[in-house]
């Protein structure tokens, strides 16, 4: 448990196409422009892109792991622990914000 940034980073760099910017004055982390992931003012929180349906159920399953605000009710976004999450399951968790957000081709030339 407890992912560090560099960490964190590698993850993301393993994504194809990711780029790191400023996002709200944090680092966020965007594919062909559209953002997958940021990270929280608290340095401790990853918001990711995620289908609400399935946001709901991790929040039940593992409430000290994801969680959210009255700020993203209603936004396909969940906050993430680093704390508490173990580094296999927010590989995976970004992997599926990456794909719903990455274009065709990019998807296509990770899958071969």
């Amino acid at each position: 448990m407890d992912v560090t940034p560099g960490q964190l980073r590698k993850m993301f760099d393993a994504l194809p196409g990711v780029v790191e910017g400023p996002c709200y004055g944090t680092p966020g982390f965007r594919v062909k422009g559209k953002l997958i992931a940021r990270l929280w003012e608290d340095n401790k929180t990853l918001v990711v892109r995620i289908d609400p349906t399935e946001r709901d159920v991790l929040i039940d399953v593992e409430p000290a792991v994801y969680f959210l605000t009255d700020h993203y009710r209603g936004h396909p976004w969940i906050l993430i622990n680093l704390k508490k999450i173990k580094a296999a399951d927010l590989k995976r968790r970004l992997e599926t914000a990456w794909r719903a957000r990455a274009p065709k081709p990019l998807i296509s030339k990770r899958d071969r």
